[in-house]
């Protein structure tokens, strides 16, 4: 086979994505900073927004840009306010990441890698809904994808596997994710929940706290966790006083409830063991302040920042990629 014949059809199989999902609803382009960016395109509708960078590699994700939808708003499937700091900041990472691969000759010599941006809006139904779209876009190409929390990617790992499509998740920890007979086309950067519970007993025991409190948020992150934990607990000797759980997306009024049982049990379990998502804690944190109980709980969450997972996951995709073309030019 000739080298240009090499080329196009390495390039006709090489499609490989790391689906990069958004459903902006009604934003403007600018906060995704595509403002005066060459080669960036926007396809708008009152669904969402579709960010696409060209490129001979087409890298997707999903990026939760928006927060979820209120309880009472959940059946709309619409997502919430915009997440400044946790969905935008990951997106200008990914783009600034193969920005500066792009303009490296040494990393993926005369290929150039692109992307397409969605948004999960935190919300497992929006991103399977992405999903789709996605995957009736671009079903002649092979696809990785990449998905962040647990619920979110096990809807849409049931999904990809249907169609052989890898999936590699840079924040989705929950044990059930390690079940290759379930599903064996997924992939993942983080450790599973079972050593983010050894983590936290080991801390409860070194410091000698023998009577806690517990909670998490609902969905199979938080409850496969506290599962983990309560297990490895009990084994310990650590007893549990009161366990308790919560939607991330839960009102004051359910966090103001919650703080009150937690309240109770004060002061012999000032300890409460948080398997739960950035946004519980947030409420959480935020009914004490009401409550006038800052202070008053030590808290031991198990979730860490992403934000570096990310980049270490793209660079396991580019070493993946020059794998394979190497394979193929050979």
């Amino acid at each position: 086979m000739a080298g240009g014949e090499r080329r196009d059809t390495l390039m006709g199989n090489v499609l490989a994505t790391l689906l990069v999902t958004s459903v902006i609803l009604g934003a403007d382009p600018g906060w995704l900073g595509l403002r005066g960016r060459a080669g960036v395109s926007a396809q708008n509708n009152e669904r969402r927004v579709l960010a696409h960078i060209p490129g001979d590699i087409i890298i997707g994700a999903l990026f939760s840009v928006h927060h979820q939808p209120p309880a009472d708003k959940v059946h709309e499937r619409k997502c919430g306010a915009v997440r400044e700091q946790y969905g935008i900041q990951r997106v200008e990472a990914m783009m600034h990441t193969l920005d500066r691969i792009n303009a490296d000759p040494m990393i993926l010599p005369n290929i150039s890698l692109g992307c397409e941006i969605r948004d999960s809006c935190w919300h497992s139904a929006v991103a399977l809904e992405q999903s789709i779209e996605f995957i009736r876009d671009t079903l002649v190409s092979n696809e990785e994808e990449e998905s962040q929390g647990s619920s979110v990617a096990i809807q849409v790992q049931n999904l990809l596997q249907l169609f052989n499509i890898p999936q590699i998740a840079y924040s989705a920890t929950s044990v059930d994710l390690s079940d290759k007979s379930l599903y064996k086309y997924f992939m993942r950067v983080v450790p599973s929940d079972m050593q983010q519970a050894r983590a936290m007993v080991d801390i409860v025991k070194r410091y000698n706290w023998s009577y806690v409190s517990a909670i998490h948020t609902e969905g199979n992150y938080g409850e496969s966790g506290m599962e983990a934990f309560k297990d490895m607990a009990a084994k310990e000797g650590i007893c549990i006083a009161h366990s308790d759980k919560i939607y991330s997306n839960a009102g004051e009024r359910s966090f103001d409830k919650l703080l009150q049982k937690l309240r109770g049990h004060l002061p012999k379990a000032r300890v409460v063991a948080c398997f739960c998502e950035g946004m519980t804690v947030r409420g959480i944190l935020m009914a004490m302040r009401r409550q006038r109980l800052v202070g008053e709980f030590v808290l031991i969450g198990s979730s860490i920042k992403q934000d570096i997972l990310i980049l270490i996951l793209i660079i396991i995709l580019i070493v993946i990629c020059k794998t394979y073309i190497n394979l193929l030019v050979v």
